[in-house]
């Protein structure tokens, strides 16, 4: 007589949460408009994630299972507190693409993607002003929740402007190594742009409107010149290397992280497997290994 068939057991359910990082700073610089003053930045959005995960029903808590992410555990204190949740039974777990103190907003980024999770867990939604509430006093944020670029004012958490999801671009990059730690270069930075502010004033005044157009090439000439004073502040070692080459490799401009260790180029269109082999060899000449990426926009 056959055996009646068996149903497998439900699976508990996995609850994520995925957040984009960055390739540095379009700009990055001090602002002086009518709404205050402040550092504004304008990150570039790439596809690379940080993201995790609720394993719900399993044993575990956040102070065991994220025993290195300091701010993911308090983001989800805060988060339970501010809308008197109670976390069910579960597990969490984290991976993510971003290197640590490199200037690709890995820590605000995780943040993000715990926040995100815990939105799925209770069905909810929160807006990226309830996440920049969230993020609060933890860290000099990068504006990782929006869609798009937007000017952001990173010391305050404020939103100054966005533009939607143009201009994209697409980058060859290196990460000159070391871990940079941005409350070290808070006073030389501020130091920097007080003696710098008419040229970020330019620059500023150039870029928005070319963010407002989509004028790539315009944006991406801007980056350039961005880098270029970061210099003062943060020196890339290959700098000098990737604007003299730049014009010959095609690209359309240079974008660092500001207060990190990467630098690369920026293209409006994406390279095609012979450029892409010409950037290799460029940076394999500096002893460096090319990585490739695409902006979220």
């Amino acid at each position: 007589m056959p055996h009646p068939a068996t149903s497998a057991p439900a699976l508990a359910p996995i609850i994520s949460g995925v957040c984009h990082g960055t390739l540095g700073e379009l700009i990055q610089g001090p602002w002086d408009g009518r709404d205050g003053e402040g550092i504004a930045i304008v990150s570039l959005p790439i596809r690379r994630y940080s993201r995790m995960w609720f394993h719900s029903g399993e044993t575990g808590s956040h102070a065991q299972d994220l025993p290195a992410k300091s701010r993911c555990r308090a983001v989800i204190e805060r988060y339970l507190a501010l809308h008197r949740l109670a976390l069910p039974p579960g597990r969490w777990r984290h991976a993510s693409t971003l290197r640590v103190g490199a200037g690709m907003a890995s820590s605000t980024a995780d943040i993000v993607a715990t926040i995100r999770c815990l939105d799925a867990l209770f069905s909810r939604r929160s807006s990226p002003v309830a996440i920049a509430g969230l993020l609060g006093d933890l860290e000099r944020s990068d504006p990782v929740f929006l869609d798009g670029l937007a000017l952001y004012l990173s010391d305050q958490q404020r939103t100054v402007h966005q533009f939607g999801a143009r201009p994209g671009f697409h980058a060859c990059f290196i990460d000159e190594g070391g871990c940079v730690d941005t409350q070290d270069l808070s006073m030389p930075l501020r130091r920097h742009y007080a003696a710098h502010r008419p040229a970020y004033a330019r620059l500023f005044g150039r870029m928005l409107p070319a963010l407002h157009a989509g004028a790539a090439e315009v944006v991406a000439d801007c980056a350039t010149g961005s880098a270029h004073l970061s210099q003062s502040v943060l020196p890339k070692r290959h700098w000098d290397a990737l604007q003299a080459r730049r014009r010959e490799l095609r690209a359309a401009g240079i974008v660092v992280a500001h207060t990190g260790s990467l630098i690369g180029y920026l293209f409006t269109r994406a390279p095609d497997p012979q450029h892409r082999a010409e950037l290799s060899a460029f940076f394999r000449g500096l002893g460096e290994q090319a990585q490739f990426t695409q902006s979220t926009t």
